[in-house]
């Protein structure tokens, strides 16, 4: 017996659980608690508990905007989201999304399942959310901040994990067994504390977004291209030998408009070139040592303005199959795959060293800094391109060859290093909101291991 881990339960607690949970790993994982703090179920502190609407979603911005599963990074709800809900008024009376509420993710991936963020409404843009998603609005007992930050910390993932149901093909979380999670009631002002954290972060994250778009509108002017050029006219006369030398046959690759955007990019004074001359592909697979650990980047964790809030830690043997891309700093990996080709970021020292999925193409700029790529890549015109070099049927995505042979304009120089500047200050404002959403996540582990005074003396430095 020695090795394995035992705990004894009487009947009647089993059958007391509401879903009636008989594995032992639900038993054995129950997380650590501080007996000198209270503890409540989440269950009893909540006004309510809602999921989110069960509705077909689309990108052409008709209805709301809606959030799904992958739209929840650092604890914090993207501040933009690419697909909107076509719904009555009733149904987003009903589905609507408030200031401060806390969603949670019901279904995913085992590492994404549980993951939970405050929405902040800091616009008039009226929002919703998806079925994914489950709305919790807690008691003035417990800030909606200090809810997140509990169950994002390490004792209440954990708890999360342990009630996860694992299939093939994704991991479910029922939100029952969500509120049966018991939550230590702090003081309010320890609270409060955490809730100003995440304030902060939330108004330091705008003001990179909004840095990041300066540099976007550099680099719009720069080419004279606001945004993809759009016509009425949809029927193009191409010669025999345009359809031998692409190898294409699908009406959508003509489409006028990519004949707009690439003789724009041919016309720039300072040049163009093909990706494959630009940038260097580093597409040999790496193979992991089962007994190391690593650091290993998806989709779902590039965030909207080109930044990697978070990645997954394991070891070589648990990592999927598709960890085979090693990258390192100043690379820029860009997503191969047609519903996610914005998901493009740059790689920083954090990151240097660590693996990322085969669905992203990694280069090294040679020409271009890293910095005015990631603009470049995330552009309207040059994501319209890329989905243009898209093929296949069950799974969509670019083409080597016609990704490498995409042209790009050459930015002048003095360009490239306004934006890498601007980019960089984007940067330094982001990472800051990150270190104080940690912060909170952080007070939050050293209340329960060390007691509310030890915490609050950490959020008053």
């Amino acid at each position: 017996m020695e090795g394995l881990e035992i705990k004894e339960k009487k009947l009647n607690e089993v059958l007391s659980n509401k879903d009636f949970r008989i594995d032992s790993s639900f038993y054995t994982k129950e997380p650590k608690k501080n007996p000198d703090l209270i503890y409540a179920k989440i269950g009893e502190h909540l006004i309510s508990s809602q999921y989110g609407i069960s509705i077909e979603m689309n990108t052409d911005s008709v209805g709301y905007p809606i959030y799904r599963m992958n739209e929840i990074h650092d604890m914090l709800c993207d501040l933009d989201v690419d697909k909107c809900a076509d719904i009555t008024q009733a149904e987003y009376d009903r589905f609507a999304l408030k200031d401060r509420d806390v969603l949670f993710n019901r279904t995913n991936s085992f590492e994404w399942v549980g993951r939970t963020g405050i929405y902040y409404q800091n616009d008039d843009i009226q929002r919703t959310f998806a079925s994914y998603l489950v709305r919790l609005n807690p008691k003035d007992s417990i800030l909606p901040e200090y809810l997140c930050a509990y169950l994002n910390c390490k004792y209440g993932e954990w708890d999360v994990k342990r009630r996860a149901r694992q299939s093939i093909n994704q991991t479910n979380v029922n939100p029952e067994e969500v509120k049966e999670i018991e939550i230590p009631i702090l003081d309010i002002d320890l609270q409060q504390k955490i809730q100003c954290c995440f304030t902060q972060a939330n108004s330091l994250r705008i003001l990179s977004q909004k840095t990041y778009s300066e540099a976007e509108l550099i680099s719009h002017n720069e080419l004279g291209i606001n945004s993809i050029a759009v016509t009425d006219v949809n029927v193009s006369q191409k010669r025999f030998s345009d359809f031998i030398n692409s190898g294409r046959l699908d009406a959508e690759y003509y489409q006028p408009k990519y004949d707009e955007i690439i003789g724009t990019i041919s016309q720039y004074p300072y040049g163009h070139d093909k990706i494959g001359n630009l940038y260097i592909l580093r597409d040999k697979n790496f193979l992991p040592n089962d007994n190391a650990r690593y650091k290993y980047i998806e989709l779902s964790d590039i965030g909207v303005n080109g930044e990697i809030s978070g990645c997954t830690y394991d070891y070589g043997s648990n990592l999927p199959s598709r960890a085979r891309r090693i990258v390192h700093t100043g690379d820029i990996i860009i997503s191969s795959i047609e519903g996610s080709l914005q998901s493009c970021a740059i790689i920083t020292e954090e990151y240097d060293g660590a693996l990322c999925s085969t669905g992203f193409y990694v280069l090294s700029p040679r020409i271009i800094n890293s910095e005015t790529s990631l603009v470049l890549f995330k552009s309207s015109a040059i994501q319209a391109l890329l989905k243009r070099a898209c093929t296949g049927t069950i799974l969509t995505a670019m083409n080597k060859d016609e990704f490498m042979a995409i042209n790009l304009p050459v930015i002048n120089k003095d360009i490239q290093n306004k934006i890498a500047d601007i980019i960089r200050q984007s940067t330094i404002l982001r990472s800051e909101s990150k270190r104080l959403l940690n912060l909170a996540k952080t007070a939050v582990e050293i209340a329960i291991e060390q007691g509310e005074n030890t915490a609050m003396k950490l959020l008053t430095i």
